[in-house]
């Protein structure tokens, strides 16, 4: 498969991707679970040989991701289909604009379209989403990030696509960083304030100096015995507004401060406007809608040479 020379897989501007051979293992993933023994309607109607073109088609704006995914697609399913982009990832697109165009065996194109499409519809969802986001604060210190609420097997891709709407990610998993919930509070805090800030030092003085630490807390009694154990990043969780603030005033600088529980669009504005540094959404991943978009073939269309095979 070629692309052309703008091709946003090759730009510098489009926001980082993930590595090939992540991307390609979860399209051959869903491609496999659509036609595990392969596309019996193509396969007993369409010539494997007939050629064609075809777009991949906005039916609402929204913010591009996904176009990985597209090529990875059609190349897994016929290595002869040729993907071109005219946009890049992290780019709007409006109602009528071509995300891709195809050329190459209609079969393939066909085999591949669905699992395309569903993973590029979810991907601009999301980067959509986190652009609305991102505008909502704008003018504020805050940076609206992510959750591990993804979809499971899907953490990479969704990942990138809250990049793609301007957003940043928040730990990628349980092995990045230690983040203290208040689950692992009610254990660790029974004995009393000093017990978990002992605790919060303990563990703090085995791990190395590049860890970063983060504590989650319900209520601003807490604020004191956490930062007395220098953590890096206090998360102020489903607290009010007012409360927000009043949390950043204490922190005063002494670490990062996240807000996090129950952000919303509506909400997102007055909450970055508390001057947090962090506003941790995972309403980006699990609450999206995919965006329309459609394949549609386009002429010319050609059929295969008489005794021999066609090549795109």
């Amino acid at each position: 498969m070629t692309q052309t020379a703008d091709s946003p897989l090759d730009t510098a501007a489009a926001p980082a991707r993930p590595p090939q051979h992540l991307v390609d293992a979860i399209v051959a993933a869903a491609l496999a679970e659509d036609a595990p023994w392969g596309d019996v309607t193509c396969q007993s109607l369409i010539d494997p040989d007939l050629l064609t073109t075809a777009a991949v088609t906005a039916r609402e704006p929204g913010i591009l991701c996904g176009t990985a995914a597209i090529e990875a697609a059609m190349r897994l399913t016929d290595p002869r289909i040729h993907v071109a982009f005219p946009r890049t990832d992290g780019t709007p697109f409006g109602t009528g604009d071509s995300i891709a165009y195809l050329s190459g065996p209609a079969a393939g194109i066909l085999t591949a379209e669905r699992t395309a499409l569903n993973i590029v519809q979810r991907l601009s969802g999301i980067a959509t989403m986190t652009r609305a986001f991102v505008d909502a604060a704008g003018g504020t210190r805050a940076r609206i990030v992510d959750t591990r609420k993804t979809t499971p097997g899907l953490r990479v891709l969704e990942r990138w696509a809250v990049r793609c709407g301007g957003g940043s990610n928040h730990r990628a998993g349980l092995s990045d960083a230690v983040m203290v919930k208040d689950n692992h509070l009610a254990l660790l805090a029974v004995d009393g304030p000093a017990a978990l800030t002992a605790a919060l030092r303990s563990v703090r003085s085995r791990l190395p100096h590049t860890v970063h630490v983060e504590v989650e807390v319900d209520g601003l009694d807490q604020l004191e015995p956490v930062l007395a154990a220098d953590v890096d990043t206090i998360l102020l969780d489903n607290f009010t507004v007012e409360d927000l603030a009043e949390g950043v005033r204490r922190v005063a600088g002494r670490a990062l401060v996240e807000a996090s529980g129950n952000v919303r669009l509506d909400t997102v504005a007055a909450i970055a406007a508390t001057g947090v540094d962090i506003i941790s959404a995972g309403a980006l991943t699990h609450s999206v809608r995919s965006l329309d978009l459609g394949l549609d073939f386009v002429p010319p269309v050609h059929q295969p040479p008489v005794g021999g095979h066609a090549v795109p």
